[in-house]
């Protein structure tokens, strides 16, 4: 915070401007202060994100954990019908509705080589 320079014989109202801009900035950093410090928890999370998705060296991270639902929606989940999807039938279904996923998946780590 930068202080104003008074002269030496400042009159009243050059003593009276002075102290309205102290106030002013005193304001502001007030500010400045309170909205970093709302701002904090959002900053903090973002950090958490981008961090997670970096250490894992996961490119799609998102795409991953729809994948990984689907996969335990097939897994865990009962057939439309009364007696359930067989073993066999529930693979197929698995593998055609990843097989999208795993070729874009596929496709992004040959470019990284």
């Amino acid at each position: 915070m930068n202080l104003p320079e008074l002269p030496r014989n400042s009159s009243r109202t050059e003593m009276r401007k002075a102290l309205i801009r102290l106030r002013m900035e005193m304001h502001r950093q007030e500010i400045r202060h309170e909205s970093s410090q709302l701002l904090q928890p959002l900053q903090r999370v973002r950090g958490m994100t981008q961090n997670l998705q970096d250490g894992f060296g996961i490119k799609h991270a998102p795409l991953w954990g729809v994948a990984a639902v689907t996969l335990l929606g097939f897994l865990t989940g009962k057939g439309a019908k009364s007696g359930g999807v067989g073993s066999l039938t529930k693979l197929v279904q698995l593998g055609t509705t990843l097989g999208p996923l795993i070729k874009l998946v596929m496709q992004g780590s040959s470019r990284k080589r």
